[in-house]
């Protein structure tokens, strides 16, 4: 494997050029208006994301991830540049883009069937065919068996299945998630990448991960964007060369370890610039 990284370098070799792009996301940026003045989040970010892609976005702490996930999820307005889904203009939530967040979302009142089937009530569809497809999706998590369960009687990870299921029920064209497993453990992170793939290669459902972990990222991804210490800039994209169908079995091949090190050391550089600013805060000094 010669050069398993590609930098960019320049606006130009950064800005999406395929033309079969489901998503773009063009000369974004984001600043914020602070006690010591205007803050730049996220700075001239652009990237396309093909159809069935799974794509990461990886950086350290501070680096603007959850503006970008934001921004792209149409949450966030305000900013400078564009996103859009199959060439229209994302203004603000839309139905083409389901999102799945680091905080457990499930209602605590609702069993796992009522939890899933909630966005289709919303939107009018029948209740049988909504608790049709809801099991379908329930299934797909693999979480057939507790569809009269209610989030209490569940794990963590299981309760974060039932946010992915009750997402990918509505079908969107792009899923979007946010540091999804961020808090659980390392072992039910790497078997709930596991689910992730599966359930990604039967869909091909186009995949776009918020994270900051990154054998997650490895793991999952066809193209991971490393992203600088703030403002955020693509510092490189990295193409995983890894072999599909993948399972976590992967972890422990060589070459999943050469992009692992490759993306520390990428990131260890950013990761220490954001220690030093942390540090030069806590002692009354202003960031850079």
């Amino acid at each position: 494997m010669a050069a398993i990284v590609q930098s960019f370098d320049s606006k130009a070799s950064a800005t999406p050029s395929s033309s079969d792009a489901i998503m773009r996301v063009e000369d974004i940026s984001m600043r914020f208006s602070t006690p010591d003045g205007v803050l730049t989040a996220v700075d001239d970010v652009s990237f396309a994301v093909r159809p069935g892609e799974f794509l990461s976005v990886i950086g350290p702490s501070g680096c603007g991830k959850s503006t970008l996930f934001n921004v792209i999820g149409g949450l966030l307005g305000g900013y400078e540049g564009r996103v859009s889904v199959a060439g229209e203009t994302i203004t603000g939530p839309h139905a083409s883009i389901g999102m799945v967040f680091q905080e457990e979302s499930t209602f605590p009142w609702r069993t796992v069937v009522d939890n899933v089937a909630f966005p289709l009530e919303l939107s009018g569809m029948a209740k049988a065919q909504r608790v049709e497809r809801a099991r379908h999706f329930i299934k797909l998590v693999g979480l057939d068996g507790f569809e009269n369960r209610y989030p209490s009687e569940l794990s963590g990870g299981m309760r974060q299945r039932v946010s992915m299921a009750r997402t990918l029920a509505f079908e969107p064209k792009i899923l979007l998630m946010d540091e999804p497993f961020a808090a659980l453990d390392e072992q039910t992170r790497l078997l709930l990448g596991d689910k992730v793939l599966q359930i990604q290669q039967q869909l091909k459902q186009t995949t776009l991960l918020i994270t900051h972990n990154i054998t997650e990222a490895v793991q999952l991804s066809d193209r991971i964007l490393v992203m600088t210490y703030r403002p955020g800039k693509i510092k490189r994209i990295v193409d995983i060369d890894l072999p599909r169908p993948r399972t976590s079995d992967i972890v422990s091949s060589e070459a999943f370890g050469r992009y692992v090190a490759q993306i520390w050391s990428d990131l260890r550089e950013e990761a220490s610039r954001g220690m030093s600013d942390d540090e030069k805060t806590r002692q009354g000094g202003h960031p850079r």
